[in-house]
């Protein structure tokens, strides 16, 4: 059998240059997420921790986990929506 993954809009921002967004502070807050000195982003994700670099996107999901994405996955995935 093959099955189709459903159409889903997602939140995400590209992580630049380890600079925090403030749309990650309540995150950060609730230790979800951590900067590093080295300019990573460490994120807790229900696999682990996980790193975004600069130039990755960091994807809010549909229950509201987070979890970054290598930019070329990224444009092979989604597309802008309204």
């Amino acid at each position: 059998m093959r099955y189709r993954k459903k159409p889903v809009v997602i939140e995400a921002i590209r992580f630049a240059n380890g600079e925090q967004d403030s749309s990650f502070a309540d995150d950060v807050v609730a230790g979800r997420v951590r900067y590093t000195e080295e300019g990573t982003m460490l994120i807790q994700t229900l696999e682990g921790t996980m790193e975004a670099q600069s130039g990755d996107w960091v994807i809010r999901g549909v229950k509201g986990e987070l979890y970054p994405c290598k930019p070329d996955i990224f444009e092979a995935t989604y597309e802008p929506a309204d």
